[in-house]
């Protein structure tokens, strides 16, 4: 079976592609930079250079696969304007829509996010909670999942949305910022820290989009894909600093003013492509609840998160570690090596 995985030189896109290799898959990537294929170490991957954007190199790349696992995005980026996200969430994902039902594609995977619902008034939330997407990156990402689903009920394209939780896990870069908060002896967090955040390991995402692709039930539904557990900010924050043995102590400041500052720094720098000091999303990250039911996963698609929160953690921190990003002190470090 012929595959198609966009995004596949990215954190995600990469575990998807090497797992579908491994699973005895022809996969076939649109990269926009060849050079950054060097990942995949020699293995056996097609690969085709062209934008997401540029709807002939799409077209090119969808022809002759079977499914399309549409996993590119532009990440949140200073100095990017809006229209970039717009072309790149919508015009692209339109773009494969439309080549996918040229080409006869038997299933469309769509990744979108648990970030087009917002924050979680009374947690955890399903996929028919209200949508309240709160900065471009997820209005975007909102509106290319609506495209998907509303192209596949009117032309009959077989189509599945995941919705991921916060990905995680060894290679990604995200969840490092999270690390240098949690690893301080004095830990600042804006506000109480009971906001309940939802991670998924980037493995047990992987085996959603791949159930989510092989399930009939799956056709025209949305899925959310996260752990199995939903923890508090601060419950988070003392997982990391006991993973890597530091003993640290949590300090609570207002987070109204931080707010305020991060929307008046993003005004003034983000028009210039300065990398503002402060994002308002930042401080939402410390406000906002973001925890979800994922019984429906587990229900239609038979997803059964396989790594606990511990365990994920453990895993990245000996990633972070092994890049000199973070120490780990030798029998914390001992017991995570006997996990590998």
């Amino acid at each position: 079976m012929k595959v198609l995985v966009t995004g596949g030189t990215g954190f995600t896109g990469s575990h998807l592609a090497k797992r579908l290799q491994k699973m005895g898959m022809n996969v076939r990537l649109l990269v926009r930079d060849k050079a950054k294929c060097n990942i995949f170490n020699g293995l056996d991957l097609e690969i085709i250079q062209g934008d997401i954007t540029d709807a002939e190199a799409v077209d090119r790349s969808v022809r002759g696969v079977e499914k399309v696992f549409h996993i590119a995005a532009v990440f949140r980026t200073a100095g990017i304007s809006d229209d970039v996200y717009w072309d790149v969430h919508v015009k692209g994902t339109q773009n494969l829509l439309s080549s996918s039902l040229k080409h006869g594609v038997d299933r469309f995977i769509h990744c979108s996010t648990m970030g087009v619902h917002g924050h979680i008034d009374n947690p955890p939330a399903n996929e028919n909670y209200r949508f309240k997407p709160g900065d471009i990156y997820q209005s975007t990402k909102l509106e290319g999942e609506l495209r998907a689903v509303r192209f596949g009920r009117e032309t009959g394209l077989p189509v599945t949305v995941v919705r991921p939780c916060a990905i995680y896990g060894p290679g990604d870069m995200r969840l490092y910022k999270l690390f240098k908060i949690a690893l301080r002896r004095i830990v600042p967090i804006l506000g109480p820290g009971t906001i309940r955040y939802h991670m998924v390991y980037v493995d047990d995402l992987v085996n959603a989009f791949i159930l989510a692709s092989e399930s009939d039930h799956a056709v025209g539904e949305s899925f959310i894909a996260g752990g199995a557990e939903r923890l508090t900010l601060n419950e988070i924050i003392n997982l990391i600093a006991d993973v890597c043995n530091v003993r640290s102590t949590q300090i609570h400041l207002p987070a109204k003013p931080f707010q305020w500052l991060g929307s008046i720094c993003e005004k003034i720098c983000i028009p210039l492509g300065i990398e503002p000091p402060i994002y308002r999303r930042r401080v939402d990250f410390f406000t906002k609840s973001r925890a979800f039911d994922i019984s429906k996963a587990q229900r239609m698609l038979g997803y059964k998160p396989e790594v606990s929160l511990r365990e994920g953690i453990e895993k990245t921190a000996s990633w972070y570690s092994e890049q000199g990003l973070i120490g780990i002190r030798d029998k914390k470090m001992e017991r995570i090596d006997t996990k590998e």
